[in-house]
């Protein structure tokens, strides 16, 4: 679809685009939750949604979709770091939107959330890419999720961003074949201009 008729749909939506932006960043406030040590939660899931703002119209070519997917991006943490469950995403998904809007936009942050486990490792394995795979706009969505983490980590300073950097790094080509879906739906894609970018990012030296 056109660039210009996704942006339009967003304009159109403004007021609950808005008050769900709003509501995710109370919720992570509410449970003290940071980005970086001591930045407020907020700074990361706007960088999220920021690639949905500029690449959505490449994977939703459905307006009532707008909505769900932007919820995904902005209350993806919302399960595993903000202490909500299932059904409460779904019940905080329904003051937008309807019954099919909230039940796809709970899906996609019930994909992102990581399994239980020790290690980085086993908190993302296969069964949660398998997961990612299989619903729809959440390897989208984890694609902006990545992107927001590698670009501030990349331009960050201190040694905890040096080390996620390299962290990242290595993990780049199984990470991206892990929610790579096998499908022609579109909503399933992940943008080669998103992922070129990601990549000319973290290959960039550090100054």
């Amino acid at each position: 679809m056109e660039k210009q008729t996704f942006d339009q749909w967003v304009k159109d939506h403004q007021r609950e685009v808005n008050e769900i932006r709003q509501a995710a960043h109370d919720l992570h406030a509410s449970v003290n939750q940071t980005y970086d040590g001591d930045k407020p939660y907020g700074l990361h899931l706007d960088m999220v949604a920021a690639t949905v703002y500029e690449y959505g119209y490449m994977v939703c070519d459905d307006e009532s979709d707008l909505l769900p997917l932007l919820f995904g991006a902005y209350f993806h943490d919302s399960i595993e770091d903000a202490r909500l469950t299932y059904n409460d995403v779904t019940a905080y998904a329904r003051r937008w939107m309807d019954e099919r809007q909230a039940l796809t936009a709970a899906e996609i942050v019930y994909a992102l959330t990581n399994d239980k486990g020790r290690t980085r490792a086993e908190r993302a394995g296969e069964r949660y890419y398998q997961g990612i795979r299989e619903t729809p706009y959440a390897p989208f969505v984890k694609l902006a999720d990545r992107r927001a983490n590698i670009t501030y980590s990349c331009k960050g300073q201190g040694e905890a961003n040096a080390h996620m950097r390299e962290v990242y790094k290595n993990e780049l080509p199984h990470f991206l074949d892990a929610i790579n879906a096998p499908s022609s739906d579109i909503r399933f894609s992940l943008p080669d201009v998103v992922i070129k970018e990601i990549m000319s990012v973290i290959e960039t030296p550090q100054q």
